[in-house]
């Protein structure tokens, strides 16, 4: 079987592990936790549509991190609820289907990078040349910034994956929870030597462009604040620049922690485990850090929140 080519197109996806009286608690959890995403972030997207007070650039920009945890948790999670009461023995996915999750899923975690870089360089211009931020910042270069963010993930993420589906397969078994890129070329029993190399100096690019650019645009803000003895900036500067250090932080020791526990093959429970947080709890901290966090979506929130307060009281009465 292990040098065989394997010609049928379902692959059998090992999913979460969860003992039999744990899998109705692991269900809701997931389940709220899905909702919660969804709401929160289409929310805020929505909030941020259709208030022009915050059709501002980092807002805007904000929206591409807001579709892109919605997006990526769209994929992951309902494909682990629906599995998750099926035998573990009947836990097939077609390998198209195993194909587009892990594109996916690799499309959301690079996005995320990308998507983070651009708002640092937003955080950059807004600090360092407030004078010319409204020239700079057009809504032109918002959606340059933006289809940029978008494609250069696609692009790196296209070719990680298609080094992948090019190989014979002959194995038809995922011992992962989902579908990623290494799921897909540890099917195949040809020397993956290629995809190694790619998938180093894709991590290597990606993560080392991404902390680049946020530790050197944090450096340059830092310093302009140390000089500068305006408290009005400083504090701007501060609550908006926390904000998107949290978001980052989260992220990126999400990622490092399940590329940690790859070290231990012993932890291999405890990876898989990981590599689903890492889908999971960045979304869901996102839009509670910039929603409570930002002064002004935080004070729209709360002036709508009133207003329907208000208009259940009316109609009560």
């Amino acid at each position: 079987m292990e040098n065989q080519t394997v010609t049928t197109d379902f692959l059998l996806l090992e999913g979460l592990i969860i003992p039999p009286q744990s899998k109705v608690a692991t269900f809701t959890v997931l389940l709220l936790i899905y909702i919660f995403i969804m709401v929160s972030n289409i929310g805020l997207v929505v909030l941020i549509s259709l208030e022009r007070s915050l059709h501002q650039p980092m807002f805007l920009l904000f929206c591409n991190m807001s579709i892109n945890d919605a997006f990526g948790t769209t994929v992951l999670i309902p494909r682990l609820l629906s599995d998750l009461f099926v035998p573990y023995a009947e836990r097939y996915i077609h390998y198209i289907d195993c194909v587009v999750q892990a594109f996916c899923l690799h499309l959301n975690a690079s996005t995320s990078h990308t998507v983070l870089i651009i708002m640092a360089f937003d955080r950059y211009v807004a600090i360092c040349n407030p004078l010319r931020y409204a020239t700079i910042m057009t809504s032109k270069m918002v959606v340059k910034l933006s289809v940029s963010a978008w494609a250069v993930s696609f692009i790196l993420v296209l070719i990680l994956v298609s080094l992948s589906v090019r190989l014979s397969r002959c194995r038809a078994e995922i011992f992962h929870p989902f579908c990623d890129n290494a799921s897909l070329f540890k099917l195949s029993c040809e020397s993956v030597l290629i995809n190694n190399i790619y998938g180093l100096g894709y991590t290597v690019i990606l993560l080392g462009t991404s902390v680049g650019s946020v530790t050197l645009t944090y450096m340059k803000i830092a310093a302009v604040c140390v000089i500068s003895k305006n408290k009005m900036l400083n504090s701007r500067a501060l609550q908006t620049c926390v904000t998107h250090l949290a978001v980052y932080i989260i992220m990126y020791m999400s990622g490092i922690i399940v590329i940690f526990l790859h070290r231990f093959p012993y932890l291999s429970q405890e990876r898989k485990m990981a590599s689903i947080l890492f889908h999971v709890v960045p979304p869901a901290m996102n839009t509670i850090i910039y929603g409570l966090q930002i002064k002004a979506v935080r004070e729209k929130i709360l002036i709508l929140f009133l207003r329907k307060t208000m208009t259940v009281t009316a109609v009560t009465q």
